[in-house]
């Protein structure tokens, strides 16, 4: 069982999940069930939601980072450089901002994001800087600007040797390397323990949720989803507001 956090488990960019919730993921785990999170979050904004959860494993940084909560290792990192994706969407957008994960500590940043933006310690960075390192994720703030206007701006955007998504809550992108998808990600992690996509269920509400929706078995967006989003899903829950993820997990576990 393949679950996204943001708009899942919890509202977006919080810590706080419902009891409702909270108990259906555990009598998932209780019926041998695996539980994968499966975020876009960094490892340091994935451990407070693993903490409160029975998961087996998390899929952090939209795949490029793979953690293992029992052993508290991180078992795969994957990277990119992150110098040509800045300097095309600097370009680009004028009034952006940029960070670049430090996994396990923070963000090196190029400009100053909002506060509660960015997980772990932010510290400030020059381009060279940010440029002259690899990293698992890059995320990207337009300020003062909307979702839409950000999906409008680069719709006709081209950023190669890079995977990439527009947040439909924030005018935000994020960006990790190349082939590394929720999708991916999971499709390998399956095939390593041995169950097959058909086996799967996964819960999520973001542009970064379609290739997971689309390679489980059952994929199910969250009410509040955008409609590219519930187009791509088997079926739509309610919102994370009424606890959809709760609701459609008690469907298969009953209390």
């Amino acid at each position: 069982m393949a679950l996204d956090i943001d708009g899942t488990l919890t509202a977006v960019g919080s810590n706080d999940i419902s009891p409702a919730v909270k108990a259906a993921i555990t009598r998932v785990t209780e019926h041998g069930t695996k539980v994968v999170l499966c975020t876009g979050r960094s490892l340091i904004g994935t451990t407070p939601i693993a903490a409160q959860v029975p998961a087996s494993f998390a899929v952090c940084s939209n795949g490029a980072v793979w953690w293992d909560p029992v052993s508290a290792e991180v078992v795969k990192r994957t990277t990119f450089e992150p110098g040509p994706t800045i300097e095309a969407l600097r370009a680009l957008l004028p009034d952006s901002v940029f960070a670049v994960e430090q996994t396990g500590v923070g963000n090196l940043s190029l400009g100053e994001f909002l506060p509660g933006d960015l997980w772990g310690v932010t510290t400030s960075a020059t381009f060279d800087e940010i440029a002259a390192i690899r990293t698992p994720r890059l995320v990207m703030r337009w300020l003062d600007r909307t979702p839409p206007e950000l999906s409008f701006a680069v719709k006709d955007l081209e950023l190669p040797g890079i995977e990439w998504s527009v947040d439909h809550t924030e005018a935000w992108l994020t960006a990790v390397p190349p082939n590394t998808t929720k999708g991916t990600a999971l499709d390998e992690l399956s095939r390593e323990l041995g169950i097959d996509p058909r086996d799967a269920l996964a819960i999520g509400d973001g542009s970064n949720d379609v290739e997971m929706l689309e390679w489980a078995g059952l994929g199910v967006a969250m009410g509040q989803a955008p409609a590219t989003v519930r187009a791509v899903a088997d079926e739509v829950a309610p919102t994370v507001l009424e606890d959809g993820a709760a609701q459609v997990l008690t469907r298969f576990f009953p209390a």
